[in-house]
This record gives structure tokens, C-alpha cells and sequence, in this order.
């Protein structure tokens, strides 16, 4: 993930005031500007998973073949939702869950 683009995205997630994207639209019409807004979209809702979970996620490291990431497993009450996450998206999204809803299996992959 671009420099540019995680600290966007971190920026969209954390409890900071937000971004104003009437304020800031030059930064959110570029390619890494919309990018930003797709991660951290994605990134809440998964972490409104995790909340909503009725067991804690599984966690898994991604095979050689793909990229070095996490695997995340989900288990909701109509199912269960599977996400890969790059690492970068890994450290934004232990960010945003709280820590008493973070098992120790949570912290590593």
C-alpha cells in the first residue's frame, strides 16, 4: 500500500475529526484519494463484523503463493464472512477494534 494512501485511510478510520471530502475533494478525485475511501470502507465494516461476531475470528497466515497477509474468519449468526487482508490493512484494523473484543489470537497471525 502507498505511503500516501495509508495514511489516508488511517486517517478516515481513526477517531480523529474526519475528513471533510467537500473540504478535501482534490485529495479524494485522485486514484489514491478514492482507493482510500474503498479500504477504509471496507475496513469498518469488517471491524462492525468482529463486534457483531458471535465467536472471536479466526486467524490465519495467507499461503506463499499470495502476497504475506492475514486471513480473517468471521463467524456470524447467518454465517460467516472471510476477508484477506494486507498487512497494512492487518495493523489499521487492530487499530480500530477494541481491545477488550481482541483475543490473544487476534494479535497475531
Amino acid at each position: 500500500m502507498h505511503a500516501f494512501v495509508f495514511r489516508l485511510v488511517e486517517r478516515l478510520t481513526s477517531d480523529a475529526p474526519a475528513l471533510s471530502r467537500n473540504r478535501h475533494f482534490h485529495t479524494f478525485q485522485t486514484p489514491e484519494g478514492r482507493q482510500a475511501l474503498r479500504i477504509a470502507r471496507r475496513l469498518r465494516s469488517i471491524a462492525a463484523d468482529i463486534a457483531a461476531a458471535k465467536d472471536a475470528p479466526r486467524i490465519a497466515a495467507t499461503p506463499q503463493a499470495e502476497s504475506d497477509g492475514v486471513r480473517l474468519e468471521i463467524p456470524l449468526v447467518d454465517g460467516k464472512r472471510t476477508a484477506t487482508l494486507h498487512p497494512a490493512e492487518w495493523e489499521l484494523l487492530l487499530r480500530m477494534i477494541p481491545h477488550g473484543r481482541r483475543g490473544t489470537e487476534l494479535l497475531l497471525p
